[in-house]
């Protein structure tokens, strides 16, 4: 059974991966906070809360699947060694399940708040579609070799990719409107912090470990990081460089909403309600 080397190196490591729980949970509630204050979703994309829901559920599976199963955890080690430790720990458990409830709080709050013109584009809910159909075949798949290694890890490319094209829409959403009002930075500034230790956890139990196993054997743990931080960046260049809050424009905004333009713009006036 594998284990640290270092007792140090194993405190460190589950202290970046509370901060990393910490943060990305609270993440969360910036966003919340700002539509409760102004009783309006108007700003934040709708195709990005879709998406997001999809990531963090698949994101869920896959955690409390190699978390809680030692036979998924014997497949791992028959896979990548049996000296390598399993590369989930309860701070991604925990983090998961609050993810998904936050997010699904947020799209209940896009229910009961004003959202202007905004819908969930046709494309989102397409691709959202293609996804758990895909999951769903996987599954047929799997079951008669039991194949649940390889399936789980079905589940961590999909919220890899979801991950990679979620932030898309809210991104061309601020481009277009020339504003990030309505968007929380405080959930950027979080989110950031989370994918910086998420990736420095990695990097400890590698050190201790003396190999970089752990990177790729968690692929989806590792380009999370990136991904994360990589549009973190880019939403804190557009509010603090591009599209710096002006205080005369705090109402004038309201009322010129676009449909998310998630891959394709044609979708704005064909989208169906949330």
């Amino acid at each position: 059974m594998a284990g640290w080397n270092s007792i140090p190196l194993e405190i460190s490591y589950q202290v970046l991966g509370w901060i990393a729980f910490t943060s990305w949970s609270f993440s969360f509630y910036p966003q919340v906070i700002l539509n409760y204050r102004r009783k309006s979703v108007v700003g934040l994309n709708f195709d990005f809360l879709v998406l997001n829901l999809t990531k963090h559920s698949s994101y869920l599976i896959y955690n409390a699947a190699m978390f809680f199963s030692p036979f998924i955890q014997r497949q791992y080690r028959e896979q990548y060694g049996y000296d390598e430790m399993i590369p989930v720990a309860a701070n991604d458990v925990a983090f998961s399940i609050h993810a998904v409830l936050l997010t699904a709080i947020t799209l209940l709050q896009v229910l009961i708040y004003d959202r202007g013109s905004q819908r969930v584009s046709k494309t989102c809910m397409a691709i959202t579609s293609v996804v758990w159909i895909s999951a769903a075949v996987c599954l047929i798949i799997a079951w008669p070799k039991h194949s649940w290694l390889w399936l789980i890890s079905v589940f961590n490319s999909i919220q890899v990719f979801m991950t990679a094209i979620k932030y898309i829409p809210q991104v061309c959403m601020n481009f277009q409107r020339k504003s990030t009002e309505g968007w929380s930075i405080g959930n950027i500034l979080l989110d950031l912090l989370g994918g910086l230790t998420n990736f420095a956890q990695l990097g400890v139990q590698s050190v201790d470990q003396g190999s970089f196993v752990n990177f790729y054997g968690n692929i989806g743990k590792t380009l999370l990081s990136l991904e994360v931080v990589f549009f973190d960046l880019l939403f804190m260049f557009q509010h603090y460089v591009l599209y710096r809050p002006k205080k005369e424009k705090l109402g004038s905004t309201i009322d010129k909403e676009h449909t998310s333009p998630l891959l394709e713009s044609a979708d704005s006036s064909q989208s169906t309600n949330v």
